[in-house]
């Protein structure tokens, strides 16, 4: 399938953002995002939680609890959160629901539907998946058939059963975008948002995950700026990654890195967020501790030169 032809018709999904993407193109900056990531002390309960959150300057988490958490724990967790003033980001419901083995797409659903149920009791932004993967290794991986029409279509019907099942109120399921998977673009997205229908169907922004060749990566300005522009009425949280391209080889080579350490314009990330409201910037996939400071102190850095509180 032409995927640049097939994204044409997304343009007419820009009149689902309720807000205007005109409007919000021209909103100025509020100065200030709420900056979240892992913890690594272990608290117990909802009090030490909030206070470890308060220590590393974050005012945004990601769900501290499991699926199996009871009623009574998670309400504390959500007062305790909108007592400090902390916003639950979004909980991840990592798994496969389209893939070509029947018992894994079965148990992936479930496990999004108790995920975003979880999500919708204790409060989060949103629950976040990928919309999943033909290979039948590797979980999230690429394959020929992922972004064809037919698994297109798979996408949208199994995130309307997912929130249908639920019916959230005020959460959201969100997928987050991949390089060889759908969303893939700002404009697939955006077909996507038209396609599901649903209201509690949000948008979950990773620009790192979109930059897939040269152009994107040395323009990775320009991309951010289109996704907030085209998406941002939809976003419910975002992630905070970095991307390298390695320059000793010569067909491309992306990694992903601490931010900071590549090139993702960072000051033009935290603009966008910054014209939203209450959407946080989680980081992720960092290997210790030290690594998460470390990208805090970037992070917070290019937002001081912006203006931006972070």
């Amino acid at each position: 399938m032409n995927r640049r032809a097939f994204s044409k018709k997304s343009l007419s999904a820009l009149g689902l953002a309720m807000l205007g993407t005109e409007a919000f193109s021209l909103a100025a900056p509020k100065a200030a995002v709420r900056l979240g990531g892992p913890l690594f002390s272990k608290p117990q309960g909802p009090e030490e939680w909030v206070a470890a959150l308060a220590a590393k300057g974050f005012r945004a988490a990601y769900c501290p609890l499991p699926l199996t958490a009871g009623a009574e724990e998670i309400r504390a967790y959500e007062l305790a959160a909108k007592k400090a003033d902390i916003v639950i980001a979004e909980l991840g419901a990592w798994s496969n629901p389209i893939s070509p083995d029947k018992d894994m797409a079965r148990e992936a659903f479930q496990k999004c539907t108790q995920s975003l149920q979880l999500a919708e009791s204790i409060g989060a932004n949103c629950c976040v998946n990928i919309s999943g993967s033909k290979n039948p290794e590797y979980w999230a991986g690429p394959h020929q058939d992922n972004l064809t029409r037919d698994t297109f279509d798979e996408i949208v019907e199994v995130t309307r059963k997912i929130i249908d099942e639920v019916q959230p109120e005020r959460t959201y399921f969100a997928l987050e975008p991949m390089p060889w998977a759908y969303p893939d673009s700002a404009d697939s997205y955006l077909d996507l948002v038209r396609a599901v229908d649903r209201k509690a169907f949000g948008v979950h922004m990773d620009p790192m995950n979109l930059i897939i060749t040269p152009s994107l990566y040395y323009g990775n300005s320009a991309l951010i700026r289109d996704c907030f522009q085209k998406l941002g009425p939809h976003i419910r949280s975002c992630h905070a990654k970095d991307i390298q391209l390695r320059e000793d080889y010569y067909m491309p080579q992306f990694s992903e890195v601490r931010p900071g350490q590549g090139v993702l314009d960072y000051q033009a990330f935290l603009q966008e967020v910054s014209r939203l409201s209450e959407i946080p910037l989680m980081m992720e996939h960092l290997s210790s501790e030290k690594e998460y400071d470390l990208a805090a102190d970037y992070i917070r850095s290019e937002g001081k030169k912006a203006g931006i509180a972070v």
